[in-house]
């Protein structure tokens, strides 16, 4: 078996007019992740993998070289002396600081978790979150090889001025070495880097926005959209001149910004030099009108372009749920899944591509346990080999005579087109260019340059990933200014007022309210798998699964919402699952920490245990559990949920991780008279 995995390191530009980088995520993920994640793979010799890095990442990245706090605005405010910031630049702080994953990177710093739940901060407080906040983003390779950063991890508290600025420093000097390293490691034939269209944009969109119709017919478009096709091809060249600027050599390769491809891409990257893409199972599905998963295992050829398709399952197993497992569980059920499919098929190719960055942070250690484990068992298998994307293009090739067009999610667009918000977005655009195009002949050359630049960086995907319901971040009101800034700022260069709908935040106001209703009372709902009073379950909390999706995306599993509450006695848990999407036949597997321990439950009417606590299950239209409290001596607890379909997870719920219940909310704050 040849296995060839394909990590993504994407961040969009998060610079303003002036320059100022918005967020801090780039850095963020640089301390912990642009550096681990191929030094991890080097530590076990013989292993490959491709590494995809986009121009907004590289641009942005190299800004912090040096002075890295000139480049960034959040990281301006951290280095300032408290006692000079005003209150919106703290709350802008400390909603940074406020932002990370708090059961795998806050908990293990104790003044960390004491501060992370506190309203109220005086200036020492503030010094101790801002240096455990970029403690907690160091990756594993710093902690164990930066004394600055050990040091200051065992100093705990109390930290100074002093602290920060060594930290700062300490930090900017790592991150000017890290492409250095991807270039060391490619020479070496360790891997293969590629890239993306410049601005992560949706090529195929731009090419033709009726791709969006063609892959779901049920699909609004914008009315009046044109054809973005010219900027469709600057995306591609000035992609690969920075590419070539900063590792010395021309990328063979392209991950189409999101997976996303149609005929007319693959054309326009063949006409540039690319060799190599790599898409979704969904699209070689579509492609050839068949679901059978054997077709998958192979390098095809469409045209002269040669393309992989990720095995959409494998590439979420790492992405989601084993984040829940231990690191040798984890492995052995990996490599059990590509047991099965080397025992049906000799000479198979197995593509497993995924976001590079974003998943380690759910992780225990960022990820280093699991990968270092299953590194460690990839090494040692007679049967399995890694190759880069550059090595795959070698291999013998299967002919494609046809290609659908559409994303790795779900084989289609509606991520970025069809909802109002995000359709809003697109016609914005296409206002601006409509108007540029009427006055760009009394423009100078250079002024037509920056305009291209601004329209190049509105077509980014991220833009539109955030607008609609199906995803969420605490920073949507910012990213939402950064797009419809990109098209002000156009305005200006051509000296014309701007129409007034640019200045018209597309972004409804979202919070965590619009996912996620905290129980209001106490339930005390019948256990039978049926719902047959929606009288029992009023005051419940509710989780909607289907709009609880952020930096990261994955086949959305059966259960729709979760409703969860809690009596004097014992836990309810429903599930509410798609029509006719789960049966008798199914599992779910439950954790409950910090009690440590898991059980496998059928769905099935049945009272049972898990550990030492009594459980009650009940399945006809909907899943019921119910958990008796008695012997339950924490304050509050943790449930996990996985879905179990065939032998194999499909769903882990809920999906920002844990679900915590408080055992001694008496919900009296919402009672009334």
């Amino acid at each position: 078996m040849n296995l060839s995995f394909i990590w993504h390191m994407h961040q969009p530009d998060y610079r303003d007019a002036t320059g100022i980088m918005q967020m801090p995520w780039v850095f963020l993920h640089a301390i912990k992740d642009y550096y681990d994640m191929p030094w991890m793979l080097y530590r076990h010799k013989g292993l490959k993998a491709t590494f995809n890095i986009t121009s907004p990442l590289i641009s942005q990245l190299e800004l912090y070289y040096n002075r890295a706090d000139e480049h960034d605005k959040f990281l301006a405010l951290w280095l300032s002396d408290p006692t000079l910031l005003d209150e919106e630049s703290r709350a802008w702080i400390l909603k940074i600081c406020k932002s990370t994953q708090y059961d795998t990177m806050v908990k293990e710093f104790p003044r960390y978790k004491e501060l992370y739940s506190r309203e109220h901060f005086n200036n020492n407080d503030l010094l101790d979150i801002e240096v455990l906040f970029m403690l907690s983003w160091c990756g594993f390779y710093l902690r164990e090889n930066s004394q600055v950063v050990k040091d200051l991890i065992q100093k705990q508290r109390d930290y100074d001025y002093e602290d920060k600025a060594l930290l700062l420093r300490e930090l900017s000097r790592f991150v000017s070495v890290i492409f250095d390293y991807y270039k060391r490691l490619h020479d070496e034939g360790v891997i293969s880097i590629s890239t993306t269209p410049l601005n992560h944009p949706i090529l195929p969109l731009l090419l033709d926005m009726k791709n969006a119709v063609y892959a779901n017919s049920s699909t609004n478009i914008p009315k009046d959209h044109i054809s973005l096709a010219d900027d469709a091809a600057l995306q591609v060249i000035k992609s690969k001149e920075l590419f070539l600027k900063t590792f010395g050599f021309t990328p063979d390769g392209f991950w189409p910004a999101e997976g996303s491809v149609d005929e007319k891409t693959v054309a326009l990257l063949s006409e540039h030099g690319i060799k190599w893409i790599a898409t979704d199972e969904a699209i070689l599905f579509k492609s050839i009108n068949s679901y059978n998963r054997d077709n998958l295992y192979k390098t095809y050829q469409y045209k002269e372009m040669c393309m992989g398709f990720r095995d959409h399952y494998l590439s979420d197993l790492i992405g989601f749920s084993y984040r829940h497992q231990e690191a040798i569980s984890a492995t052995n059920n990996f490599i059990n899944e590509l047991q099965k499919i080397e025992n049906k098929n000799n000479n198979n190719t197995v593509f497993i591509i995924l976001d590079g960055e974003n998943a380690w942070e759910f992780y225990k250690n960022n990820g280093f346990d699991f990968f270092d484990a299953l590194y460690g068992k990839l090494n040692n298998l007679s049967w399995c080999k890694t190759l880069t994307m550059d090595e795959v293009y070698e291999l013998d090739k299967t002919k494609l005579e046809h290609l659908a067009p559409g994303s790795w999610i779900n084989g289609e667009f509606n991520t970025w087109v069809g909802h109002n918000e995000k359709t809003r977005a697109w016609e914005l655009i296409y206002v601006t260019k409509k108007d540029y195009q009427r006055h760009k002949e009394t423009l100078s050359d250079e002024t037509k340059a920056k305009i291209s630049e601004h329209f190049l960086s509105a077509e980014c995907s991220d833009w539109f990933w955030w607008y609609g319901d199906d995803h969420f971040t605490e920073f949507g009101v910012e990213f939402d200014e950064l797009f419809r800034n990109h098209l002000i700022e156009i305005y200006e260069l051509m000296n014309l007022k701007a129409p007034t709908d640019i200045f018209i935040p597309i972004l409804e106001d979202k919070s965590v309210v619009n996912f996620w209703l905290k129980p209001q009372s106490h339930i005390s709902p019948h256990i039978n798998g049926k719902h047959d009073s929606f009288f029992e379950w009023i005051g419940c909390g509710v989780i909607d699964e289907s709009k609880l999706f952020s930096t990261m995306d994955r086949q959305r599993g059966p259960i729709r919402k979760i409703l969860y509450g809690q009596d004097n006695e014992k836990i309810y848990i429903s599930f509410l699952a798609k029509r006719n999407k789960m049966s008798s036949d199914d599992f779910i597997n439950v954790a409950i920490e910090p009690l440590n321990v898991k059980a496998r439950l059928a769905m099935k009417s049945q009272k049972t245990f898990i550990g030492p606590l009594e459980v009650e299950v009940a399945f006809e239209n909907v899943f019921e559990l119910s958990i008796d409290k008695k012997l339950i001596e924490d304050d509050s607890i943790s449930l996990i949920f996985e879905v179990e379909q065939d032998e194999k997870i499909i769903q882990s719920l809920p999906g920002f991780g844990e679900l915590k219940i408080d055992l001694g909310n008496d919900y009296s704050k919402n009672w009334f008279i």
